[in-house]
């Protein structure tokens, strides 16, 4: 809603440039003299600006002091002019609004969303660093964290964020749409989720922001405030349009309420009747023009006959929009008619073949009210008598009241009639109802006639009946009411004495009505009593209207007036010097002269104050200066841009686009005052400009409109029918066509900071559109794609220098030669983020207006990296020699080169590629030599204790191993073939690095086992199974580090991999060896006690108890046991521990031996005679073998 109380201060600014051509306007009267307007702006505003007066202090002979109220006078001379300006254009817009006939308030506009402030934007950043920080009950998880953390950092806080705010062309829906557009991308890259769709993760965190965004607010009075303040944008009253352009143009309520009465704005008839007048005046200028040749200067001489006809078309133009406005509204009771103009034949006629009106014409319409209220003086009733009421009109139907006693004849019965009578003549009768039984009718007690008029008495008053004779009731009367309406036809009617010499003849009283039977057909008729069409009419066409004196001779009347015109004069009188009043205006309205007529002075007490009465003159000068004699175009031009400015100075983001109230009140403006299209577009280029390069965002889309609209124009395409171009139109459009060139290539070059965030949405394609349409020479020749294109590039260069400068200012870094070296790493490491992050929003917001010149956005990232290469390397040169802090660096700025399509093996990314090649293999060559000397310095010190998997040299060399392999493929180099090599290299070096692992850990292996004992008191050392892990943990790696992707390069694994199998089998074979060597001993000892040997008598006497050899067979079972436990502890894996056990126990049950030697005679004695021994003991439930017989163990492997 519009505040009205700020229209009492509100005052405009200067309008330097149009106060000297419009003040010169302004002073023209109808008769050609000055007009003392400055004087009537001064009275109207009462007080001059302080300070108008020279200071008293001032001395005489001082010239600085006379100097100083020199220029306060001129000052304040020059503010009284721009405020009569601003006055005399308010008077013609509140009629405008008062009484549009030609445009409507558009209802397709877009609604603008609510502007942004500075303390909403801080409130903004600071609720989103509280849900940050964790202070906010709104549950969000990681991913939905990180995007709010992005768009805080990354939008909120962004410098041109502020720029948008503070040039108040951001709203809440341009931080929402922002937020919108970085989450779409990011959901596109989450993993694809069962039973929960993308599109549903969008809208959780959509309303998650909503929430956010809002804080703690309380929706109900925000939903109640931003109601109230998109008044208007939506469809405005009268009043609340009087109210705005108070506003803009800054005049005080008192003046309004002084111009609303004089100009009489209520009056509907006296509004039409000012624009009939002014069209007459324009009409009467078209022919003035033609006379005497006064045409403004046309870019062709055959333009001059072309201008005087299209005046004249647009005049009658209006003529019929003013004619298609119904007089009443919807009542078919009317003849629509349309006079034709004098002054130009080619003006369709829409009447019929004659401008004479019929009496037919003007018949009407009326509605009469009879209110019976009650009868006074009835006596010759008797109380209980029933009594009634009759009415009627003009003898037709008749209507009766209730009954009601004679006691108390009360009704306050209502009947409704309609009439085409202008003097109906009513009847009311008053009845008693026949007690005879014979009686046929009631009986009539009185009656009473009467003949109302519009201008009547609406209230209900007693009149006398007239009584039958010999009646009692002789002071009988009737309390009614008869109301007529006033049909909207009927401008104004009552009793005249008149004399003309075409009509009314005879000087004397007759009823008169003014009818309107359209726009501009008035007729003055005289009517009789009960009769619906005139007794005679004179249709005012034509006539002029003035008071004058009392006529000698005629008799009757008090004041007169009279109509004129050529070939006739019409004398009217009347009794009342207001009613003589009331008909002059009524008459002037329709008549359409310019002559506006003035009552003559009257002997009046002059005790109302001066100020009140100058005030009123000051009122009346501007209203009856005639509007033909102003200079539209310059007034529109004020106008126009005070509207524009107090629209910028709104709450909504309007990006130049005006409200449908003030669309509304220009479109009005522009057809009423025959502003020329081409200058209303020209003027709005220049305010939307000045705006434009003072970084306000302006919709491109005004600028495309408004220019398409002048060039066409100026080619001669009547956009607008206008087919006569002014060579001032021409060199204005030149001129801001030049200034337009300049603005835009100004914002493609700035497109970051012009369109931020590519805001206003769709603005920069517009723009560069909008290029392409400024560089056409005319309106059907394109321009050329190079041409286009050479600009797009120059531009786009440009913004790549501009935008590094900006990046380092903002970055506040800078190229120091006697910085430290990690100082100045660490700045290119800075500023290679923000690199990256604005092209990424280049790509992200601003790709898409680009889409045409893909190439020269890529060419525009190039220079960008260009001017960021030189600061690199600078910074890179003063590193150290073999320092690897810089690697970060690449893969910061690869990992974002590679993945994009147009800067992948781009000219930076190759000059990246260039530059850390030498980089990449001195630091795989000085791995690869660490790596080599701390196997071997490692496996000689090396203790064999277990590490993890392995030893702590394994362990060790397959981490180092497996960190450069991460770290090359981490770099993710982007030439394949340089990558591949990297890869082979890496894969080979693993290889070598396992076999020298492999060698030297077999070497150990078997010292090892050459140092340790055979008898039953081995035991495998833990070394020795630290060992086997280590060859199983390189067999494992070996898949990892050895293997390449192609199926062609598997000699790098498959050669250590044969290496490392061999050596388990060599390691194998020697463990079973020692285990084969220990019971080999063990069987040794066992055959001395062979039965029928030399050593077994003797050794029989040294066992007592026993058995002789079982001690010697349990040391060996404990020696299984225990190694047995041994490598199922140490051992990682037991495929291999298995593979052990097989191996050492087929050995022992000889298995694999040849049968010559297994089944000898020497053979087949033994086992027979161990088989014996076996069975006897375990006769006797001995448990020296634990009940396992030989027998047993050969049926198991069976």
């Amino acid at each position: 809603m519009l505040d009205p109380s700020s229209s009492e201060d509100s005052s405009g600014e200067s309008d330097q440039e149009v106060a000297p051509e419009a003040a010169g306007k302004l002073g023209a009267s109808p008769s050609g003299k000055r007009v003392n307007s400055s004087r009537a702006g001064s009275q109207l505003r009462q007080s001059a600006a302080p300070g108008g007066a020279p200071g008293k202090g001032a001395k005489d002979n001082s010239g600085a002091g006379e100097e100083e109220d020199r220029k306060e006078r001129e000052r304040i001379q020059k503010e009284e002019e721009e405020r009569k300006i601003k006055l005399q254009i308010y008077v013609f817009v509140l009629r405008c609004i008062a009484y549009p006939f030609n445009a409507k308030q558009p209802t397709d506009m877009a609604r603008r969303q609510q502007k942004v402030n500075k303390q909403q934007l801080q409130a903004v950043k600071e609720r989103f660093m509280a849900f940050l920080n964790g202070e906010t009950q709104i549950v969000a998880d990681e991913a939905f964290c990180n995007a709010v953390r992005s768009y805080h950092e990354g939008f909120l806080k962004s410098e041109r964020v502020s720029r948008m705010v503070q040039s108040g062309s951001c709203s809440a829906n341009d931080f929402r749409e922002v937020f919108k557009k970085n989450i779409e991308r990011r959901i596109r890259s989450l993993p694809e989720i069962d039973g929960l769709s993308k599109e549903t993760v969008l809208s959780s965190w959509i309303a998650k922001y909503d929430a956010i965004y809002r804080g703690d607010e309380d929706m109900r009075r925000q939903t109640q405030r931003v109601h109230l303040s998109a008044v208007s944008e939506l469809i405005l009253s009268k009043e609340q349009l009087y109210e705005m352009f108070q506003q803009i143009l800054g005049i005080r309520k008192f003046e309004h309420q002084l111009l609303y009465n004089a100009c009489q704005l209520d009056n509907v008839d006296e509004q039409a009747a000012q624009i009939r007048r002014e069209l007459d005046g324009r009409l009467q200028l078209a022919e003035r023009i033609a006379r005497e040749k006064k045409q403004p200067k046309f870019v062709s001489p055959d333009m001059e006959a072309l201008f005087v006809e299209e005046l004249r078309s647009s005049v009658n133009l209006l003529m019929a929009n003013l004619e298609s406005l119904p007089v009443s509204k919807g009542g078919p009771d009317f003849k629509q008619k349309l006079k034709r103009s004098t002054l130009n034949n080619s003006f369709l006629d829409l009447g019929e073949e004659g401008d004479i009106l019929s009496k037919s014409d003007v018949v009407l319409s009326f509605t009469l009210e009879i209110v019976i209220v009650e009868v006074q003086g009835l006596k010759s009733v008797a109380p209980n008598r029933i009594v009634y009421c009759t009415m009627e009109v003009d003898g037709g139907e008749k209507l009766q009241t209730d009954q009601a006693e004679a006691a108390r004849p009360q009704w306050g019965t209502q009947g409704d009639f309609i009439t085409t009578h202008p003097l109906p003549s009513v009847k009311v009768k008053l009845f008693t109802e026949s007690t005879g039984v014979l009686a046929l009718e009631d009986k009539e007690l009185g009656r009473v006639v009467l003949n109302p008029t519009t201008n009547g008495p609406k209230q209900a008053d007693f009149h006398r009946m007239v009584v039958p004779k010999n009646s009692q009731d002789t002071e009988l009367k009737i309390k009614l009411a008869v109301r007529m309406d006033k049909p909207p036809a009927l401008k104004h009617s009552g009793h005249l004495y008149a004399v003309g010499q075409r009509v009314w003849k005879r000087w004397k009283k007759r009823y008169f009505v003014l009818v309107q039977v359209s726009q501009y057909t008035f007729a003055m008729c005289s009517y009789r009593e009960k009769k619906a069409e005139p007794q005679e009419l004179m249709q005012l066409e034509g006539y002029t209207v003035d008071y004058c004196d009392p006529q000698p001779g005629l008799q009757g009347g008090r004041v007169f007036f009279n109509a004129v015109k050529e070939g006739d004069l019409v004398m009217f009188a009347c009794d009342d010097e207001s009613d003589r009043v009331l008909w002059v205006q009524a008459m002037y309205r329709a008549t359409g002269q310019s002559y506006k007529p003035v009552p003559p002075l009257q002997n009046k007490t002059t005790n109302c104050r001066g100020a009140i009465q100058k005030a009123r003159q000051g009122v009346e000068e501007l209203i009856s200066s005639p509007p033909c004699h102003f200079d539209h175009a310059t007034l529109f031009s004020v106008l126009q841009k005070h509207t524009l400015q107090h629209r910028m100075n709104d709450s909504f983001s309007c990006l130049g686009w005006f409200s449908p109230g003030q669309v509304f009140v220009l479109d009005e403006y522009c057809a009423r005052y025959g502003v020329r299209g081409c200058h209303r577009h020209l003027s709005y280029l220049k305010g939307l400009m000045e705006y434009s390069e003072n970084n306000t965002l302006v919709d491109p889309t005004l600028l495309h409109y408004s220019y398409a609209f002048c060039v066409s124009h100026v080619h001669g395409n009547r956009p607008d029918g206008m087919g006569t171009v002014t060579a001032e139109e021409k060199e204005e459009f030149e001129a801001i066509r030049s200034r337009l060139m300049a603005l835009l290539e100004y914002q493609i070059t700035h497109f970051r900071y012009c369109f931020p965030f590519g805001r206003p949405d769709g603005a920069l394609k517009a723009t560069l559109s909008l290029q392409e349409r400024v560089l056409m020479k005319d309106i059907t020749t394109p321009v050329p794609p190079e041409d286009m294109k050479k600009l797009i590039q120059r531009c786009l260069e440009t913004a790549a220098r501009l935008n590094y400068s900006q990046l380092m200012e903002y970055a506040q870094i800078k190229v120091d030669a006697q910085a430290a070296a990690e100082k100045r790493l660490e700045d290119m490491m800075r500023l290679g983020e923000l690199c990256i992050e604005v092209l990424q929003q280049n790509d992200e917001h601003h790709s898409e207006a680009f889409s045409w010149w893909p190439d020269l956005m890529a060419e525009h990232a190039e220079t960008f990296l260009s001017l960021y290469r030189d600061d690199m390397d600078a910074a890179l040169q003063v590193q150290p020699v073999d320092s690897w802090d810089s690697f970060p660096l690449f893969q910061l700025l690869n990992n974002f080169l590679r993945t994009d399509c147009h800067l992948c093996n781009g000219t930076f990314h190759k000059h990246l590629q260039d530059l850390y090649v030498p980089l990449v293999v001195r630091y795989i060559d000085l791995m690869e030599s660490s790596i080599a000397q701390s196997i071997h310095r490692g496996f000689e010190q090396e203790t064999w204790q277990s590490v993890n998997n392995g030893s702590a040299t394994s362990e060790d060399l397959f981490w180092k191993l497996d960190a450069l392999q991460m770290f090359v493929m981490d770099l993710h180099w982007p030439e394949p073939e340089f990558a591949k090599h990297l890869e082979q290299r890496l894969k080979l070096m693993a290889s070598d690095m396992m076999e020298a692992c492999v060698k030297r850990t077999k070497s150990a292996f078997d010292n090892k086992m050459q140092k340790s004992c055979k008898s039953t008191e081995f035991r495998v050392p833990l070394s020795v199974c630290t060992m086997f892990n280590v060859l199983m943990d390189a067999k494992k790696q070996c898949s990892k580090l050895c293997v390449l992707d192609t199926g062609q390069e598997q000699q790098y694994h498959s050669k250590i991999d044969v290496l490392i199998d061999e050596a388990f089998k060599e390691m194998i074979s020697s463990l079973i060896s020692k285990f084969a060597s220990v019971l080999d001993g063990v069987l040794s000892k066992l055959s001395r006690y062979d039965e029928g040997t030399f050593f077994s008598s003797i050794l029989s006497f040294t066992v007592s108890s026993r058995k002789p050899g079982m001690d010697v067979a349990d040391t060996y079972i404990t020696f299984v046991r225990q190694n047995q436990d041994i490598l199922r502890e140490r051992i990682n894996d037991e495929v291999y521990i298995e593979e052990v056990f097989d191996k050492t126990y087929r050995d022992f049950r000889l298995q694999g031996v040849l049968d010559s030697t297994l089944n000898n005679k020497s053979y087949e004695t033994v086992y027979n005679r161990l088989t014996v021994e076996e069975a006897t003991t375990a006769v006797k439930a001995g448990d020296s073998l634990q009940g396992i017989s030989m027998r047993d163990s050969d049926e198991e492997e069976d």
